[in-house]
């Protein structure tokens, strides 16, 4: 993953759309796996509208400093055609 703030939110912005597997650290030991696609991108956060079938909500956001951190790990889905 890239080693800068700047270059995470460009990578981003260049998969806007995409589906995306986020792996998100949520305590000692315990990790949340949400499945959704990359909506929106602002200056600090990004935004991932997620799959209502799996998740009680309807979306999540994002700082690119916990990408950075890796408390957020991301995976980007490729669909077969």
């Amino acid at each position: 993953m890239p080693t800068t703030l700047a270059t995470i939110k460009q990578s981003l912005e260049d998969r806007l759309g995409s589906p995306i597997l986020l792996v998100a650290q949520t305590g000692r030991k315990r990790q949340t796996q949400r499945r959704g696609i990359l909506t929106e991108i602002y200056p600090s956060v990004f935004v991932v509208d997620l799959d209502p079938d799996e998740n009680s909500f309807e979306r999540v956001s994002y700082s690119y400093s916990d990408v950075l951190t890796r408390t957020v790990e991301i995976e980007f889905l490729t669909e077969a055609v």
